[in-house]
């Protein structure tokens, strides 16, 4: 019995190290409703949910390495994972030839915000030198001027959620965040008090990129991905997360 035993466990040992799997780069400066990492893995979110269902389409495991956001392009050069997500073309303008990319996914919307509403439109190059929230090692496109001529100035912080965190307590007057971010911190803050957007700062259209390499199957996982998307599935992920709370009347 225990030579049975034994033979039924290596047996199984062996088949879940031959199973496939799919290696997804996970930034560690996500937070939700992105990802929720716990420990050194993900368990939650839109990203979290997308790339498991995109690994059962394709009967593989997905496999996350959590990553700091400097080191994961690196990561997939040197083939230590197969598929970034959340990412855009532009914000990579010198990737070689050996990646493909997927359809556009999702769309980040990257806003200016406040502890308080503003009576007008907030213009950025009319703000005084101050202190700006923002994120390590984030490029933010339209301040990247303002911040180089030191006419503003980034305080950096880990993640989107501490940025807010910062901004609540008074560290500085604005901060930069995603549509998403600010969305699920004010819904999941418990204060009468939201935090509120004052600027759009930047849209940008966001997907994945694909190693195209022997035993990625680049092909597959693009028209998985494409059909995830026509199908109404992502949609329907990001829903989940960021659509209104059932208590929440619709506006006008």
């Amino acid at each position: 019995m225990r030579l049975t035993w034994g033979a039924l466990f290596f047996f199984s040992a062996s088949l879940q190290a031959a199973e496939p799997t799919l290696r997804f780069a996970v930034a560690d400066s996500w937070t939700m409703p992105t990802i929720e990492i716990k420990g050194d893995q993900p368990t939650n979110g839109i990203l979290f949910d997308t790339m498991n269902s995109l690994a059962r389409h394709l009967d593989t495991r997905a496999e996350f390495h959590v990553l700091a956001r400097a080191r994961v392009q690196n990561a997939m050069t040197q083939g230590e994972v197969d598929v970034r997500c959340y990412a855009a073309q532009a914000w990579l303008p010198n990737l070689s030839g050996d990646y493909l990319w997927s359809v556009p996914l999702f769309m980040q919307r990257n806003l200016l915000v406040s502890t308080h509403a503003v009576p007008a439109v907030v213009h950025l190059q009319q703000l005084s030198r101050q202190h700006i929230g923002t994120v390590l090692s984030y490029t933010y496109t339209p301040l990247q001027p303002l911040f180089d001529a030191n006419l503003l100035i980034r305080d950096d912080a880990r993640n989107e959620e501490q940025v807010l965190q910062k901004l609540v307590v008074g560290r500085y007057r604005y901060a930069i965040a995603s549509q998403w971010t600010l969305d699920w911190f004010n819904k999941t803050q418990a204060s009468a008090n939201p935090l509120q957007s004052v600027a759009v700062l930047q849209e940008q259209a966001v997907g994945c990129y694909v190693r195209d390499a022997p035993g990625v199957p680049a092909q597959r996982i693009l028209r998985t991905l494409l059909r995830m998307k026509m199908s109404g599935e992502i949609d329907a992920i990001v829903q989940r997360y960021v659509g209104p709370l059932p208590s929440e009347s619709a506006s006008p």
